[in-house]
């Protein structure tokens, strides 16, 4: 929990900090998550970053039923999902209109759910909106997936080069190389081929879709047979 909490309160500092050096004019700027504009986008990841403040306020589930990795399956990418996603968004976004709004906006929820989870106990179990019961830590984590990869998507909505913390990269690049072992193979999965030369940004990137893998770099997946935790599969 410790280093999950520390990725979390990086990332969500980080980016803050971003928003309140944002002029007005960038939050209609379009991002890489059409038809959202960035003040659409940073709706979305308030929401998601905030959302443990209900769900510790709401009865624990009597135990954990998956995991961060069995958090991302395909039916929270489903059409119906994603247009209740995508149009949630956007009616929140309209609720704050300017800069200092968004960046306040912001700060007081990811605030609030780190002192919810400071103030939970110890083996905490949490029951997410799609109806997973999760340990907090797990949850926990797809929060830090969930603020770090936006943060990629926002900073080049913005121009910017990309703000991800060392310890949130390395807690997504964790959860992403976890998907790795084939079947019979331990669950904690396989390290990442010493062949690709990968830092952990370039595996956040790679494996959410947000940098195109090259041939070179499909050969040796497909030659060592190494897979990574696949968003929606």
């Amino acid at each position: 929990m410790d280093t999950v909490r520390a990725a979390f309160r990086d990332e969500c500092a980080r980016l803050e900090g971003v928003l309140r050096d944002l002029d007005a004019v960038d939050l209609d700027r379009p991002t890489p998550c059409p038809p959202w504009a960035v003040r659409d986008l940073l709706a979305h990841v308030r929401t998601g970053a905030g959302r443990l403040v209900g769900m510790l306020a709401a009865p624990a589930p009597e135990r954990a039923e998956v995991d961060a990795a069995g958090y991302f399956g395909a039916a929270k990418f489903a059409p119906e999902v994603d247009r209740d996603r995508i149009d949630g968004a956007r009616r929140e976004a309209r609720e704050l209109p300017g800069v200092p709004e968004v960046a306040e906006g912001f700060a007081r929820a990811w605030r609030a759910a780190d002192a919810a989870v400071a103030a939970a106990p110890s083996g905490r179990l949490v029951r997410t909106r799609h109806g997973d019961a999760m340990a907090l830590t797990e949850f926990l984590r797809t929060r830090v997936v969930e603020v770090a990869v936006h943060g990629l998507d926002l900073a080049d909505a913005l121009d910017r080069r990309p703000w991800l913390t060392p310890t949130a990269a390395a807690v997504v690049a964790d959860l992403l190389a976890g998907g790795g072992p084939g079947p019979g193979e331990p669950a904690a999965g396989r390290p990442v081929p010493d062949e690709l030369g990968w830092d952990a940004l370039t595996l956040v990137r790679k494996a959410t879709g947000r940098v195109p893998l090259t041939s070179a770099e499909r050969a040796v997946l497909d030659r060592t047979g190494w897979r990574w935790l696949s968003f929606g599969g």
